[in-house]
């Protein structure tokens, strides 16, 4: 379920359509289970677009979370989840929205993955979108101390491809 919704959740897969939570991690593990000897790479990652006021205040935004796996060196899947219509107050707000919805999303598919994939397959990740270029430099510290201080590994711009090149394609 989406926070605060009685909708039900759904991703979007570009090869498999419309899934649900536990369709979307089943497809997951299928994945790696048709080459486990290959590594794996699984990641999170959350982009937005809202509107911004002069003065620096936001309205509503749009997020766009995504679950990534790649099989490295070869190719991967990925499922994405649209979070419309969400009210933020400024840049910071919204980053730390992306943030929260990541983390969330994360918890959620390694506790999954966990009951169904040896840890040692793959890799797991929060992808951010933030980097050291621009206004979101100064919130690197904290939004990564967050992640890193629910046991995540995180990645930043340029590295963080799930956020800013996967989730943004859908935004």
């Amino acid at each position: 379920m989406i926070s605060g919704s009685n909708q039900l959740e759904y991703f979007i897969s570009p090869s498999r359509g419309k899934r649900d939570f536990l369709d979307a991690m089943s497809d997951i593990v299928e994945f790696v289970n048709e080459d486990a000897s290959s590594k794996y790479a699984v990641v999170v990652g959350t982009d937005s677009e809202g509107t911004i006021t002069p003065n620096g205040h936001a309205g509503l935004a749009d997020f766009v979370s995504v679950v990534t796996v790649h099989r490295i060196g070869k190719h991967g899947r990925y499922f994405w989840k649209r979070i419309p219509d969400v009210k933020t107050f400024d840049r910071h707000d919204r980053m730390l929205k992306e943030a929260y919805y990541s983390l969330d999303l994360a918890q959620r598919v390694v506790g999954h993955l966990r009951t169904k994939l040896s840890d040692q397959l793959y890799d797991f990740e929060i992808h951010l979108d933030i980097g050291y270029n621009g206004p979101t430099k100064v919130m690197i510290q904290e939004i990564v101390g967050m992640i890193t201080g629910n046991g995540f590994i995180a990645r930043i711009k340029p590295e963080s491809y799930a956020a800013n090149k996967v989730a943004d394609r859908h935004v």
